[in-house]
């Protein structure tokens, strides 16, 4: 535990000040009950009130112990609920995904574990699915309606080429509908270049330049998260690397899911074959500049267990936190058994 304002815990120093000065008070009360009544008599009445009657101002001073705490603000690291509102899963569908490395298939397997991912969300949480391949769209916009996300995972198609760096794009334009991002710019933290545009068009696209926010700390942001499933083999589209800078400097993590095995498998078409491998190297990178995690799914076991993980990383969190209000809940309740305490024993407060 530690304290926001560290300085104020010199109030603690009080409290054996008003020990010592309770103890004086006793000494004193007892030499004049003594004066003016018999011995005997106060030997008894003392004998039946020598414990409860410290139990009350036991109990305000650790009201006051508490309140002082309180005052320099500590905080703790704890698990509490996340605060993430949306979560955009950016999902391969790019030829490679019918491999059957990862039985029955990457695509199936991926397919039944979104389900279990988005069965677990909390109510409250925001789903949204972006698929890529040579291309990358919104299939179905952030919604808390489960059937439609169901439907929309039910009718992935896949694609010819794999646009991770397109992927990424676009699950962030989903959560900040009003950034510009160009898809078709090698390095996307760069505006396109505007030479050769029509004027009117390159004052738009200048104007545009100069209103994008400044950049944030990376992981920051706890409105939203993206979670990108893919087997990494970027064939097409922006650098996902350079898309990556754009996710950390907008503060949102990315959690990358790498599907697939380090051999892969074969791939036979018309007249063709190929090898599709996974790359976790570029998975990795992404949720490194980020800082989000990556993880390896190697069968459709694996893959279940790592959305059980993400689950349990989106809806509980552990971050450092204020917790004066406990104390200060302490100190109220502390406080309330002293006066209560002393009523009914002494009918009086303290």
């Amino acid at each position: 535990m530690s304290f926001i304002w560290p300085q104020l815990l010199v109030l603690l120093l009080l409290l054996p000040v008003l020990v010592l000065a309770y103890l004086w008070l006793l000494r004193r009360r007892k030499k004049h009950a003594v004066r003016y009544a018999g011995l005997e008599l106060v030997r008894e009445a003392m004998g039946r009130q020598s414990l409860r009657r410290h139990v009350p101002p036991a109990l305000f001073l650790v009201a006051l112990a508490a309140m002082f705490v309180a005052a320099a603000r500590p905080t703790a690291v704890v698990t509490l609920p996340s605060s993430h509102e949306t979560v955009v899963l950016a999902m391969d569908v790019s030829g490679s995904m019918r491999a059957s490395d990862v039985v029955p298939t990457r695509l199936a397997a991926m397919q039944e574990a979104a389900r279990a991912f988005i069965a677990e969300q909390p109510r409250s949480t925001r789903v949204g699915i972006v698929t890529f391949g040579g291309t990358a769209a919104l299939v179905q916009p952030p919604t808390q309606n489960r059937e439609d996300l169901l439907a929309a995972i039910s009718r992935f198609e896949l694609q010819r080429g794999t646009a991770v760096g397109s992927g990424l794009l676009v699950a962030l334009k989903t959560i900040f509908p009003d950034a510009e991002f160009d898809l078709r710019s090698s390095d996307p933290r760069r505006p396109a270049s505007t030479l050769g545009m029509p004027l009117e068009r390159r004052g738009r696209a200048e104007e545009t330049a100069a209103a994008q926010p400044k950049p944030v700390p990376p992981g920051s942001y706890d409105s939203a998260v993206v979670i990108l499933l893919s087997d990494g083999q970027t064939t097409t589209g922006p650098d996902p690397i350079a898309s990556a800078w754009i996710a950390a400097e907008r503060g949102v993590r990315v959690f990358t899911v790498g599907i697939g095995t380090e051999n892969g498998e074969i791939l036979i078409g018309d007249g063709w074959s190929m090898r599709v491998r996974l790359d976790e190297e570029a998975l990795k990178s992404i949720a490194e500049i980020t800082h989000g995690e990556y993880f390896y799914a190697g069968t459709a076991k694996d893959l279940m267990t790592v959305y059980e993980s993400l689950t349990s990383k989106l809806v509980l969190e552990t971050r450092e936190t204020e917790i004066t209000a406990f104390f200060v809940i302490a100190a109220a309740i502390a406080a309330l058994m002293s006066a209560l305490l002393s009523m009914l024993w002494f009918n009086r407060v303290l």
